[in-house]
């Protein structure tokens, strides 16, 4: 199901083999390849290991290997020991990877050249506007934050002068996404539509404090590492208009996007680290195993379809080898999942 603009498919893609993890695109095979990519801002907690099975059992069930990235731009948040404890908790959960990790701390001249070639195609422009500026220019927009409404882009060239000789701190730089409407079909969450000024709006590609900002830098990254399956939290499914943009400007294929479900609770707020939600210390302190902890995530999920491999325990025990051989594609395909409060202990 590759991305798609309209009734295109730029991917190419026009059949696969599933136990070779390979695509045919254009005549030639492309290998797999899929990916985790933590942010080492704080322990994992529930929420992250749901998005990263998914990611496993989606690899698995392709053939495709898989890349650790440590997405640590956020030089004010991201510390060397989350990512050593994300890379402790996943080996203890069994979640292996074949290729790193790959830190974008190191990758910083990669998005230079990016940015760069996106500054001489003239798709870059200075922002000047303080987020509580263009929150009160913007209405929020379908419950996932603000639409920036171009206001700088807007300005002349003598005006663009005038502000930043003015500016008494440093100012951001957008990437313009262009006009129309964009769709493509996710793997899980099917066709989705999108108007790239009303509903997107053009995105910060390098922050006020010059710090390349997250869509460059994972497009960037995808290509770079040539990432073929991106799997990640419905909360992420606006990113894809963004970043198919940039695919197109810096001349990248686009990977296939599978939005799994975002987990939340009984009052529908989303599971977070910032909430301490059910995190891997008291997951591990409850569940003892990585194996009664698949089984209750694959269970409160609806991954295993109802089905309790005949364990007569309250909570039975599953490896990630047998869940991969008979989870529910299907109990992905919605936009959200509620956590009842009884099995995981919320």
């Amino acid at each position: 199901m590759p991305v798609s603009r309209g009734d295109t498919h730029p991917s190419g893609i026009v059949g696969s083999d599933a136990l070779g993890g390979a695509l045919t695109i254009d005549g030639a095979s492309r290998r797999e390849k899929g990916r985790f990519a933590p942010s080492p801002s704080g322990r994992m907690h529930i929420g992250n290991l749901y998005s990263f099975l998914v990611a496993w059992l989606v690899a698995k069930s392709t053939g495709a290997s898989l890349v650790l990235r440590i997405e640590d731009l956020d030089e004010a948040r991201c510390k060397q020991s989350w990512a050593d404890a994300i890379m402790r908790d996943f080996e203890w959960l069994g979640l292996t990877w074949d290729e790193g990790p790959i830190y974008q701390h190191d990758r910083l001249d990669a998005y230079r050249e990016a940015f760069e070639r996106l500054r001489r195609a003239g798709r870059t422009y200075p922002c000047f506007c303080t987020r509580a500026a263009w929150h009160a220019a913007s209405a929020p927009h379908a419950g996932e934050g603000f639409v920036y409404p171009g206001t700088c882009r807007l300005l002349s060239d003598d005006a663009r002068v005038k502000r930043a000789s003015e500016a008494h701190r440093p100012f951001a730089q957008r990437f313009y996404v262009g006009e129309g409407a964009f769709s493509y079909d996710d793997a899980f969450q099917g066709l989705q539509t999108f108007d790239m000024q009303r509903d997107v709006g053009d995105a910060v590609v390098m922050r006020s404090d010059q710090a390349f900002a997250y869509q460059l830098a994972v497009v960037v990254d995808d290509a770079g590492e040539g990432i073929t399956q991106v799997v990640r939290g419905s909360d992420l499914i606006r990113s894809v208009p963004v970043q198919a943009a940039l695919q197109d400007a810096l001349a990248y294929a686009r990977p296939t996007y599978f939005h799994a479900p975002l987990l939340v609770d009984a009052t529908g707020r989303r599971l977070s680290k910032r909430s301490g939600d059910v995190g891997m210390d008291a997951l591990k302190e409850r569940f003892k195993s990585p194996e009664r902890l698949w089984g209750a995530i694959a269970a409160a999920t609806g991954l295993l379809d109802g089905r309790s491999l005949d364990s007569p325990a309250p909570v039975f025990a599953v490896s990630l080898e047998e869940l991969a051989c008979v989870w529910n594609e299907k109990s992905c395909c919605r936009p959200s999942v509620a956590i009842g409060s009884g099995l995981l202990g919320l």
